[in-house]
Formats: structure tokens, sequence, C-alpha cells
């Protein structure tokens, strides 16, 4: 008669715990005394034993980490890298950069290559909060940090931008710039940043009287320059357009310009303020106002935090969250009158 193995996911439903939470058990992680407890009390019942070799080959990793982001062609992750390899350089780890073009597939392939090539750790800016899988590197004791953009109910460290701080900043902005009909274009629904950008936006409106809030002035993009263009022809056919929009990205404020250039309409006649500043932005005219991001400090904290936890650290997991700088310039001076 055939015996069946019992898995670390059996335990983990026995203990009413994550099996993130039972791998921390058995690999001398962080967990209370009282879950700890629960984890053994399953596992000895049912006759759990932790994989000794296993465990053995997570020592022989290689001296490689993983950074997956969405769009290498998007500044402000080219910065988050160079921030990542000078970290890892001082350590002699070498990084190898994987893009995951916010395609879930994609990122996956990347995820298991990372596991079956016994990398040293993980960084990912997760393409989706929701269908985003880490388990399987959790599970396995793979050190995984993620930045800028939150997975949620994923066990792991974290680096990320007060992205809600920042978007209720640069909304006020505006409605102190004298526009009153301010349109929003963010990103995909499932991203993190998009979320908490856009609720930064709809907590300055609310809070401002006079403002108008409508949710017809709410586009949902792709972080690319093409999205950020069609949303901006979609909001200039509106009967009534806006008369400022706050672009949540860099890339897409590029389409957003083009889609006004298209119909002769410039800042700040109609103000553009974007959520991530670029080396341009000072240089065009009007120059652009812009939320700047510490692009470059996310990767250096998120490869720092990596190591600590590739050398053993144990000390609970953490979030390390960084502000922005809004960067005030002529493109949102104020609105034309009609």
């Amino acid at each position: 008669m055939r015996t069946q193995v019992v898995t670390i996911h059996d335990v983990a439903r026995a203990a009413g715990v994550s099996p993130a939470t039972v791998s921390r058990v058995f690999n001398g992680g962080n967990v209370t005394p009282a879950r700890a407890l629960s984890v053994q009390q399953a596992a000895a019942a049912l006759g759990f034993a932790p994989n000794r070799l296993a465990r053995s080959l997570r020592k022989q990793r290689s001296s490689v980490i993983a950074l997956i982001i969405p769009d290498i062609e998007n500044p402000f992750f080219t910065s988050l890298a160079r921030g990542v390899e000078d970290a890892a350089q001082r350590t002699s780890l070498s990084v190898v950069l994987c893009n995951s073009d916010e395609d879930t597939d994609k990122e996956r392939r990347y995820l298991e290559v990372a596991l079956g090539e016994q990398m040293a750790g993980v960084i990912v800016a997760v393409a989706s909060q929701d269908e985003t899988d880490l388990e399987p590197l959790i599970t396995r004791g793979v050190p995984v940090v993620a930045v800028d953009r939150r997975p949620r109910d994923a066990d792991v460290d974290a680096v990320r931008v007060d992205d809600q701080h920042g978007g209720e900043v640069a909304t006020r902005h505006l409605l102190r710039s004298g526009y009153r009909r301010i349109a929003c274009i963010t990103g995909p629904a499932g991203a993190s940043t998009s979320e908490e950008r856009l609720a930064g936006y709809r907590a300055a409106l609310h809070a401002a009287p006079g403002a108008v809030v409508d949710n017809d002035y709410v586009r949902h993009a792709d972080f690319r320059v093409d999205g950020g263009r069609e949303a901006m022809r979609e909001l200039l056919a509106m009967d009534q357009p806006p008369d400022a929009v706050f672009v949540t990205n860099n890339l897409m404020t590029i389409g957003v310009l083009d889609a006004l250039g298209e119909v002769g309409r410039t800042p700040p006649g109609i103000g553009v303020l974007s959520f991530g500043d670029v080396p341009w932005a000072s240089l065009v005219r009007p120059s652009l106002t812009a939320v700047e991001l510490p692009s470059y400090e996310l990767g250096r904290a998120a490869a720092d935090m990596l190591l600590q936890r590739m050398d053993g650290g144990q000390a609970p997991l953490q979030t390390v969250v960084l502000r922005t700088k809004l960067q005030v310039r002529e493109s949102t001076a104020g609105p034309v009158e009609d």
C-alpha cells in the first residue's frame, strides 16, 4: 500500500497558518511561540518531518539575485535597478534583471527560474497585487523583498513609496492652483500603486470645497505612453473636459502631452502633473510639475533588506515607506479663463 506524503501545505492547513509560517518554524525564522507550538503539534500529529536534504541544498545557493520589474523602459525602474545593483556589488553579488512587462505569466516563469537556479534571493515589483504568487519561493526559504508595489497577503519584507500621500499632495497642489475639474489617469486596476495614488487623488478632492468629484474623470490605463495618450483623448472628448489632469506615472504623461498637442492645448491652460519626475521635466516649455520619487533609494533599500535576510537575519518582517517630493514648475500655474 502506497504511503501518502505529508507536505508543508498539509501542516499549514492543520495548524491554521500559512505555508510560509510553517517554513519559518522549521528553518529558524521569527514566529510567535503560540504559532510555533501549533505548527509543531500539527506536524507531529501528521507525521511530518522537515526535508533535511532540501535545507542543505538551500545553503548552497549561488551569489546571484533576481530583480524582476514590470518595465525596464521606464526611467523609474532603470534608476531603481541601479540602486539594487550598487548595493549588491558591495557584497560581490550579481544581479539578473528580468522584465515582466506587467504580464503575470511571464513573471511566474521568472520566479520559477529563480527557484530552479537556487538564486540567493529575489527582489520583485509585482505585476499584480492579487495574482502574483510568491508562496513557492517563501515556502522554500528563498529571501524575497517586494519593492514599489505591495503584494497582497504575502509574508515578505517590502520597500515602497507612500503613494497615497503623494497622490493627495499632488491633487491638493492642483486645487490650490485654481483647477476644479481635475481628472486622474491611473494605471492597471490590479497594481497597488495605481489604487493608492488614485485613493490620494480622491481624498484630496473630497476634502476640497468646490472641487468636482466625478468618476467619469478617472481613467485606468497601462502605465505606458500609448495608454496615457488614449486616456487623454477620451477625457478631451467629454462634454465638459477636465481643466487639469493628474497622471500617475511618467510614461503616461508623455502620452498625455502628445494628445494635448494634437488638439492645440498646452499647459498650464490645462494643468498637467506627473507622478514621477523625468530628466527633461525642467527643460520642456512649459516645464512639467512632477512628484519626485526616490527610485534609486528604493532599490538600494530593497537590496540592503534582502542582504540582511540572506545573512540569516531573524527580525520580524518589515515594510519601509519612503516619502515623495513635489517639484512645482510651470505646467500647473493655473487655468486659463474661458
